[in-house]
Order: structure tokens, then C-alpha cells, then sequence
């Protein structure tokens, strides 16, 4: 009912995007001829575990549910419905794209040393949580989010900045390459709590605002932003049953929610697994030199 009504008045393309599905599918389509039938053209290359597979795969799910599905426009007029997205875009799913790429695929990347000196440069623990953050709250700044919901250009830019520190931001934590920078597990679980404690500013600026913030969620949209076109809306199109203030203050909670369960997933899963590997160390090991 919900879907029929998106596509009924927003239209077929402005509500499911199907160039980013031709995209997605493009992608996911070298991916797989990479690791299967194309694998022996890459050097000491292995096979790829099935759940990398997996993880690879719902990665790129997430892309486009977040990318191309209705949730982008319903993130026009709703707050909380743009803040599911965001933490969908750019919390988990370069997680799970890092997670799903094995290290050989990457290796022709660095191959050039101008490209390896900028990836080890913004994939440094510092720099790769000081971007990502203040890139993200720079977008929610209140002028900078109403300038992008109505400008195609700066809506895909800030998308892709985000997109790329994104992946830079959680590179030191999967590191699937040698020469990137590796961080011990101690160190890991250090930098996701420094991720945690520096993006919780912005979601406490939503969450505690006497007034609204975003004159795109009171006033209603003017344009629709997709990744490959945009389109003139207004808010008659959508019945928002939330008010400004009750919709800003639950995209917030989504938000830091999102953040928390995403943070905290990977942060027990990297417990687990040192815990594990401790355990299994030799006692002679345990012994200092």
C-alpha cells in the first residue's frame, strides 16, 4: 500500500531509481567475476569465504535500499527516515563492503605509489576519525543539510565525501591490506570508542534542541535528490504525521541507536576474537623474554 502510493506519486524512477540498480547490479557483477571466474588473473589470490560473500553482497543491498529505495525520498520528509539512511550508508555498510573485499582485489590499487601514499594518509587511525566526524557533522549543520536537500550537485558530493571517508574510517578497524595501517586489537577497540565519543556531539545537538533545526522538515522539501536526477516536490506529497521537533528528535535517537549497536557489535566482536587468540597462545608465549 505504502510502496504503491510512493510510486504512484512520485513516479517509478524518482522512487525505486533504476539506474542505481543497473549500478548495483553492475557492481555486484564484477565483484563476482573477480573472486570466481577472473581470480586466477590476480596474484596470490585465494578463494573467498562464503560469508565475505554474504557480507559483500548485503552490503551492496544496503547501497541501494539507502541510495535508490523509497527511504530516500521518504528521507526528503522526515528527519528520522534521513538519519535511518545515513546510518545505513555510512556506518554499516562500508563495514560490510571492507569486510566482503578480500585483500588481494585491493592490491592493484596500490601500485601507484601517488594512490598508496593518499590512501595511507587518510586511511591513519587520526585522520581517518577526524574526517569522517566532522564531515558528518558539518552535513547536519542546519544550512549545509537545507543547501544539499536542494541542490543536486552539492546533495551528491557531500554523499560521496561521506561515502569515501566512510570507508577510510573503518579501514584501520578491518585493515585488509599489509601496507595500510594495522592497529592491535587494544588499539581498535580504543579508536571505536574515540568514533562513539566524537559523532555523539552532533546527535546530542538533534536530540536536545529546544526547536526545530531544519527548515527542509518544517516548511516541507522543494526538490528531490536521487543519484542520477532530481525533481520538484513539496510537502502536499507527503502526509508527515510527526511533528518538526518530535521527527528531529527521533532521527537523533535512530542515529546515536544505529551508532551504539553498530559500535558495539564490532567492538565484542574484536574482544571475542583477542580473548579467543590469548587463549589459544602457547604459555611459553605468555612469558616475557
Amino acid at each position: 500500500m505504502i510502496l504503491t502510493y510512493f510510486t504512484s506519486t512520485f513516479g517509478f524512477r524518482a522512487t525505486w531509481n533504476p539506474e542505481l540498480i543497473f549500478l548495483t547490479l553492475l557492481i555486484g557483477f564484477a565483484y563476482f567475476s573477480l573472486i570466481g571466474p577472473l581470480r586466477h588473473t590476480f596474484a596470490h589470490s585465494t578463494p573467498v569465504l562464503l560469508r565475505q560473500k554474504w557480507m559483500f553482497a548485503l552490503g551492496l543491498l544496503l547501497f541501494y535500499f539507502g541510495m535508490g529505495s523509497p527511504l530516500n525520498v521518504a528521507g526528503h520528509f522526515l528527519f528520522s527516515a534521513h538519519m535511518l539512511q545515513q546510518s545505513l550508508l555510512y556506518l554499516v555498510m562500508p563495514l560490510l563492503l571492507l569486510a566482503g573485499t578480500p585483500g588481494w582485489l585491493l592490491s592493484p590499487l596500490l601500485e601507484r605509489k601517488w594512490l598508496r601514499a593518499l590512501i595511507r594518509l587518510f586511511s591513519h587511525p587520526i585522520p581517518a576519525v577526524l574526517l569522517f566526524n566532522a564531515l558528518f557533522s558539518f552535513y547536519h549543520m542546519p544550512v549545509i543539510l537545507d543547501m544539499a536537500m536542494n541542490s543536486l550537485a552539492m546533495h551528491n558530493l557531500i554523499h560521496l565525501l561521506l561515502l569515501l571517508s566512510s570507508l577510510l574510517m573503518w579501514t584501520p578497524v578491518i585493515a585488509p591490506l599489509p601496507q595500510i595501517h594495522r592497529l592491535t586489537e587494544l588499539q581498535k577497540l580504543a579508536y571505536i570508542f574515540a568514533n562513539g565519543v566524537l559523532i555523539t556531539p552532533a546527535c546530542a545537538l538533534i536530540i536536545f534542541s529546544a526547536t526545530p533545526l531544519y527548515e527542509t522538515y518544517v516548511n516541507g522539501p522543494t526538490m528531490l535528490c536521487a543519484p542520477f536526477f532530481s525533481a520538484p516536490i513539496d510537502k502536499s506529497m507527503f502526509a508527515v504525521s510527526l511533528e518538526a521537533l518530535d521527527d528531529q528528535r527521533l532521527g537523533g535517537i535512530i542515529m546515536k541507536l544505529m551508532q551504539e549497536l553498530t559500535y558495539g557489535s564490532v567492538l565484542a566482536y574484536i574482544f571475542t576474537a583477542w580473548y579467543r587468540k590469548e587463549r589459544d597462545q602457547p604459555d611459553d608465549q605468555l612469558l616475557p623474554h
